[in-house]
């Protein structure tokens, strides 16, 4: 088997869950128990880092605690110093980068090191939702499986399973916004938002002349909603958006692109920017409604 493999596809698709599955058959060795896979001394998993010294505090005393968004390189130094020492348990051992998306540069740059000399023994699974983001270097070095997105139907049976509370228009809307993703559809639904689909297929379908749809739209969302929430609206407005994509002439077409430009890129900047939640929610119906036809006159 090839040393390293990038697991690849949407985020929410079990990819971290098979690494982990992956890892432990890999470890395991005839007739000796093996420990849980997060306390396994043959399986390493760096993780994201306490926020700053209160949140480390917080976890020093066994409470929840704010994790920084990236993986530093004091953890990929603590790990690959880890590999000059032999498994302990048998003759394999497992890394798992759990998102390798998260990697700062310096600490990509101190994996791809291991990655470019593994020890024997050793096996690297990368788990990354945009694969574009790792260095072409430790890209190359890797072997990829790529995890496909699910049928919408399967997503809703998933659904109907797992979160059995959820009315029909709120599991229409996770469907809609997950885009193939059963993780991102599953948090779609704690969010509620069934009201928001209907809202946002009504400002493609009406219009807003007299911002109405935007004002309801706007309340639906809260006056102060959480980065999540203000994520997963956005993220369902784009899906909203790509829905529409062939539905029109080549002219519809380009202004739905367009539209759906605009909501990626507002995607993309939600987790880092300081957007003020009003005006976020205003942009986001004006791309929805400038997507409405023209109605024929009476």
């Amino acid at each position: 088997m090839h040393h390293a493999w990038m697991l690849t596809g949407l985020k929410g698709l079990g990819k971290g869950l098979f690494a982990r599955a992956a890892a432990a058959e890999l470890v395991r060795e005839p007739d000796l128990p093996q420990p849980p896979i997060e306390a396994h001394p043959d399986i390493l998993i760096p993780e994201h880092p306490p926020e700053n010294k209160e949140e480390a505090k917080k976890r020093e005393d066994g409470g929840e605690y704010r994790r920084k968004r990236s993986i530093p390189i004091d953890e990929i130094r603590a790990l690959t110093n880890r590999l000059h020492t032999r498994p302990t348990l048998g003759s394999r051992r497992v890394v798992i980068i759990d998102p390798a998306d998260d990697l700062e540069r310096n600490a990509a740059n101190a994996l791809l090191k291991a990655l470019e000399e593994p020890p024997v023994g050793t096996f690297f699974l990368l788990v990354t939702h945009r694969p574009g983001r790792l260095l072409p270097t430790i890209r190359s070095r890797c072997r990829v499986l790529r995890f496909a997105p699910l049928e919408n139907a399967a997503i809703d049976r998933i659904l109907c399973d797992i979160a059995p509370q959820a009315d029909a228009a709120a599991r229409a809307a996770a469907v809609a916004a997950a885009e193939g993703s059963p993780g991102a559809a599953l948090e779609f639904v704690e969010q509620d938002l069934g009201k928001l689909h209907q809202l946002m297929v009504r400002l493609i379908a009406e219009g807003d002349e007299h911002f109405a749809l935007r004002g309801a739209l706007a309340e639906e969302i809260g006056a102060r909603p959480d980065r999540e929430r203000q994520q997963a609206a956005v993220d369902l407005a784009r899906a909203v958006v790509a829905a529409e994509l062939g539905k029109g002439d080549g002219a519809r077409n380009q202004q739905v692109i367009a539209a759906h430009g605009e909501l990626v890129r507002l995607s993309a900047q939600m987790p880092t920017y300081n957007f003020d939640p009003a005006l976020a929610v205003m942009e986001i119906g004006a791309l929805l409604a400038s997507l409405a036809m023209p109605r024929e006159a009476a």
